[in-house]
């Protein structure tokens, strides 16, 4: 197979899959191991430590432990260097062509673990599912104000992803506008319901379902796939079966066994590449109310997911000049190693 341009209709982006320069996981297998914190160090985040983050928004804890204090399996605090901060919605400023507003937002961090080393693949399922139900609770209590347009939820694992601290930890970010990445999302599903009045992701899981050679896992409520048009090599996208457009209305049942599904294929990322640093973020519409005045068939048109992405590459000049990916790893061929 020679090299393609691909098309993912979901962000109109294009990717160029360099076929000749393929590679196998073994090539992306680093010389040593990432280096984490001294677990006998200080941390922040473990158990005991509580009195160093901001006092907690919301926890999940033992019964007869208190607030800012250990029993905790789960505990939100507000970031301590926050991007935005809590406010008013602001408004816009103008100075010829350049705008600008206020830095208002929530910027929080999930805990996950009271553990410093355990990842998600070494979580219980239930606890797992724990940490996504917070999710759920924080992007529920945000929309409370109206002010913010959109709730980002993501996480970085290792330093080459992001992450300042090696103990597990997601963020959430709301912001008062809406992301012009999102909107890309949804603007191109709104044009494809205006066309076939079809969901372009359910059409998109439908023909991944039938040809079988980019899906890597299946369970009752979700469906984990490579994307016909990968940027990166063992891109991943976690679906839903059921169409919805918002997280937050994600049962309990699909919940767990969404943690189903990310603990298996976060258990093949480790054995397979050697535990690279990834990131796991969601996508979901918009503030439901802001949502559904500017698109009224949002319930339709707009289908929440997951993009899980391994650092293995770097982006370089061509990708910066242009916004073109190139992806070494042809999706087909990252399935079914995945798969294995």
């Amino acid at each position: 197979m020679t090299s393609q341009l691909r098309k993912d209709h979901i962000s109109g982006r294009w990717v160029i899959i360099a076929s000749e320069r393929s590679k196998r996981p073994d090539d992306f297998r680093p010389a040593q191991p990432e280096k984490k914190d001294n677990p006998a160090g200080f941390c922040p985040f473990c158990s005991g430590n509580e009195t160093k983050t901001p006092p907690e928004v919301f926890s999940l804890r033992k019964n007869g432990s208190g607030p800012d204090e250990p029993g905790w399996w789960v505990r939100v605090v507000p970031n301590k260097f926050p991007a935005l901060t809590r406010g008013a919605l602001p408004q816009r400023a103008s100075q010829g062509l350049f705008e600008s507003m206020e830095g208002i937002g929530v910027h929080e961090v999930i805990i996950e673990t009271p553990e410093h080393d355990q990842e998600w693949s070494d979580l219980p399922l239930a606890h797992l599912r724990d940490v996504l139900w917070t999710y759920q609770q924080r992007i529920r209590s945000i929309e409370t104000e109206s002010q913010y347009q959109y709730i980002q939820v993501f996480k970085n694992k290792g330093k080459e992803a992001g992450a300042s601290l090696s103990h597990p930890h997601s963020q959430i970010v709301a912001t008062p506008i809406i992301p012009k990445r999102v909107k890309e999302e949804v603007w191109s599903s709104d044009r494809f319901f205006r066309k076939t009045k079809k969901c372009l992701f359910c059409r998109t899981l439908e023909q991944e379902i039938t040809a079988k050679e980019r899906l890597i896992r299946i369970n009752s409520h979700f469906a984990v796939t490579a994307p016909f048009a990968s940027r990166f090599p063992f891109e991943m996208r976690v679906l839903p079966l059921r169409h919805s457009p918002f997280f937050s209305k994600v049962s309990d049942a699909e919940l767990l066994s969404l943690a189903d599904n990310l603990k298996a294929v976060l258990t093949k990322f480790r054995n397979i590449l050697s535990d690279p640093p990834f990131n796991v973020i969601l996508h979901q519409g918009p503030h439901p109310v802001l949502a559904r005045k500017t698109w009224p068939n949002v319930e339709s048109l707009f289908h929440w997911h997951l993009e899980i992405i391994p650092v293995l590459t770097r982006l370089a000049g061509f990708e910066w000049g242009t916004g073109f990916y190139i992806n070494p790893v042809p999706p087909e061929l990252a399935a079914s190693y995945l798969r294995e």
